[in-house]
């Protein structure tokens, strides 16, 4: 059953006809105890009718015992012997005993001893007694005239006056009884399939008429999949229900996605057109070269292939930072690495003019590898724009470590200084590549302070340049230092 609609309506049924299996199971208990309840109470009123005649001294042929049929009536002695039963009594089970021949072996009520004769003028024979304890109920059956039927019988005993213990027998029907619970539950299973077949109708027209708009969203995402248009989205209903907020999940998740197959075309592309320019001056030197060996451009073949090399580590970090590589857990001193970093740089433009203002005992937690590319990156940025001074400091910021690179160079314009980070981006489109790059240097900054759990940022300098700032949190104890 792959349909949510028949899921649910199913279910729901069964939940329906489970609750109303078990809520008419109990009426019909409730109900049965009840009339069983009554029937007893008629039982127990019959039965001490006949025990109060006893108890008054009437003879045992004498009793009266009314409707036969409806209050079928049997009394056994102390020892079980039945001593008097009603008229047309047959048969009876569920009273003790199944005999319906009286047994006259105790004194019958009103025939006590003659001695003391002088006495019998002068006083009256004491009355019995009817025990008023409650009685005890069973179920049975008895046959009165030729018919049989199930009554409920009381049990109730008394003392006569000769002191004999006796116990009256009295049933109730309980036709009553079975009718009503019989009706009731035919009632009850009659009415149940048309129940359970409207809860199955209702909640398939409410579950199809919710998920209408579920199945607009399925058919416009298998036309996008189809037509690989992620410019399309899915209808929104107008709701505020959970269909609403999944369609507008949708398509938030198709811009995102758009956005992303649009960054990696682009990508793809710039890559493509980065790695044409230096491949193509190169094939063209080594072909001039082969022929005339005499005009080889060995410096230029060997820059361009350092470019080549560049551009392809560059690219190999960034595909390594979008697939979710997570930085070291090293413990990096971030002054130190600064220092280190600018040493390097001996031969750079205006590398002597490179000034470091850092404060130790500032580390952080992460790649040290993936830090100095940083640094180094900020560098040749700044070195590339400045005139003639680059200045770096460390220092403690808010809990964390700031690394500021400034220049003295002509800034970055307010509306670009976040255009700057993305990929293959450069300001100055006239610039040559060689002097300005591919375009990656800050984009990987970012990601890398990014992926490190940091932030990068570009503004003014008060010299009037550029200033970078790199902001990374303080690191807590980690593990041996790991380049990466």
């Amino acid at each position: 059953m792959r349909s949510v609609r028949a899921r649910a309506a199913l279910g729901a049924t069964l939940v329906v006809a489970v609750a109303l299996i078990g809520a008419g199971l109990a009426v019909l208990l409730v109900l049965r105890a009840n009339l069983t309840d009554r029937a007893g109470l008629e039982a127990e009123v019959a039965a001490r009718e006949v025990a109060g005649q006893l108890a008054l001294g009437t003879a045992y042929g004498e009793l009266e015992t009314g409707d036969e049929e409806a209050h079928p009536v049997q009394v056994t002695d102390g020892e079980g012997r039945v001593v008097a039963v009603s008229k047309d009594l047959e048969a009876v089970s569920g009273t003790g005993t199944a005999d319906v021949e009286p047994e006259p072996s105790a004194p019958a009520p009103g025939t006590g001893s003659d001695d003391d004769d002088d006495d019998d003028d002068a006083s009256t024979p004491d009355r019995g007694e009817v025990s008023s304890d409650r009685p005890d109920f069973a179920n049975g059956t008895a046959t009165v005239d030729g018919e049989t039927a199930d009554y409920r019988f009381a049990s109730v005993e008394l003392t006569t006056d000769e002191d004999v213990t006796l116990t009256v027998h009295a049933g109730a029907p309980l036709a009553a009884e079975q009718e009503a619970v019989d009706s009731v539950r035919d009632s009850m299973l009659t009415g149940l399939p048309v129940v359970l077949l409207t809860v199955a109708g209702v909640t398939w027209l409410v579950t199809r008429r919710a998920l209408r708009p579920v199945e607009g969203i399925r058919r416009e995402l298998a036309a996008i999949t189809a037509s690989e248009d992620l410019g399309r989205r899915v209808p929104e209903p107008d709701s505020r229900d959970e269909v609403a907020r999944l369609a507008r999940t949708t398509n938030e998740t198709l811009t995102v996605l758009e956005a992303s197959v649009d960054r990696q075309r682009r990508f793809v592309a710039d890559a493509s057109h980065e790695l044409r320019s230096p491949i193509a001056s190169l094939r063209t030197q080594l072909e001039v070269g082969a022929a005339h060996p005499e005009l080889l451009d060995v410096p230029g073949a060997v820059a361009d292939t350092v470019r080549l090399q560049t551009l392809a580590a560059d690219l190999l970090l960034l595909a390594r930072l979008d697939a979710g590589e997570r930085p070291g857990s090293a413990v990096v001193d971030l002054g130190a690495l600064v220092r280190e970093v600018v040493s390097r740089r001996t031969g750079d433009r205006i590398a002597p003019a490179v000034s470091v203002r850092e404060e130790g005992g500032l580390d952080v937690t992460g790649s040290r590898g993936q830090l100095a590319r940083v640094v180094g990156n900020l560098l040749d940025n700044a070195e590339r724009h400045a005139v003639r001074s680059v200045a770096v400091s460390v220092r403690a910021d808010r809990g964390g470590v700031a690394v500021e690179v400034t220049d003295d160079g002509a800034g970055v314009p307010p509306g670009e200084r976040d255009r700057i980070f993305e990929r293959f981006v450069r300001l100055d489109d006239a610039r040559s590549r060689d002097d300005g790059g591919a375009g990656l240097g800050l984009a990987i900054a970012r990601d890398v302070a990014a992926r490190h759990g940091g932030t990068l940022t570009a503004g003014p300098a008060p010299e009037g340049g550029a200033r970078f700032t790199l902001r990374l949190p303080r690191g807590a104890g980690a593990g041996p230092d790991r380049t990466g």
